[in-house]
């Protein structure tokens, strides 16, 4: 019996793994791991085990993108194409941490940028030789990758194709740390259990809101932010749980804060 392509655990309450698992072909993404990856974020959204999912790839690799093999016509599709990841994922209101274990190349660095942060192991590797393949962009790399480093980077990383690695992917702000790759699944799963531990309601809205902002300017990512906390309170009762939170936070805040 073959292996399954994708791989969902739930390592702590509310969080979701999604393991990428074609390990011996560095999670290359054929037919079937690109419907398996669409099919596994559908089920997710409406999921109530998962309020925060880590996405990473089995072995040395988190994705290097489209299976080559398939593009050239050198293999037979693994399956004929159903869904879209980028529509799978966008849709997906859960926030998506992505654990990059290794190489995130061309259309995995794609995925990668669809999640809502990253955290990287020292082996990541990452990049864009779309150019190189002769594709355009079609995920939204080349747009979501000047937004996060700078036009002048982008450029550079995707009129190239040179490999960026892991801590100067940090320091240019695509990846939010470097963790040693024993420490990868642990860090992000904390994290994520931190995602979990805030208000559910509150926490969508402010996913919601910083994703429409992105895309749009200043002026209407502020409209867009003041009318949804106008919503909010009109539909919560905001003064009452901050009341019966306040310890908790207070407490929290001193604890992070070494005070």
């Amino acid at each position: 019996m073959s292996e399954p392509l994708i791989l969902v655990d739930y390592p702590a309450d509310g969080v979701a793994l999604v393991t990428l698992n074609r390990p011996d072909a560095l999670n290359a993404l054929s037919s079937g791991l690109r419907n398996a990856i669409a099919d596994t974020f559908t089920e997710l959204a409406t999921d109530d085990r998962a309020q925060a999912i880590v996405l990473t790839g089995a072995g040395r690799a988190f994705t290097v993108g489209l299976d080559l093999k398939e593009l050239g016509g050198e293999v037979a599709p693994d399956a004929k194409l159903s869904a879209d990841p980028a529509d799978a994922m966008a849709a997906c209101p859960k926030p998506i941490i992505g654990a990059v274990n290794g190489f995130a190349i061309t259309g995995g660095f794609e995925l990668a940028l669809m999640c809502d942060f990253l955290i990287a192991s020292p082996t990541a590797r990452f990049a864009d030789t779309h150019a190189r393949v002769g594709v355009v962009p079609g995920w939204g790399l080349s747009q979501r990758l000047p937004r996060l480093i700078g036009i002048n980077r982008a450029k550079e990383l995707s009129l190239t194709g040179n490999y960026l690695d892991a801590e100067t992917a940090c320091a240019w702000g695509l990846v939010n740390r470097v963790v040693p790759a024993d420490a990868l699944i642990a860090t992000c799963t904390a994290l994520a259990s931190d995602i979990v531990s805030t208000e559910p309601v509150t926490r969508a809205q402010i996913k919601r809101i910083m994703d429409l902002g992105w895309a749009t300017s200043l002026g209407d990512g502020l409209a867009i932010e003041a009318e949804a906390s106008r919503a909010h309170a009109r539909a919560t009762q905001r003064a009452e749980f901050v009341a019966a939170n306040r310890s908790d936070i207070q407490a929290r805040g001193r604890s992070q804060s070494g005070n």
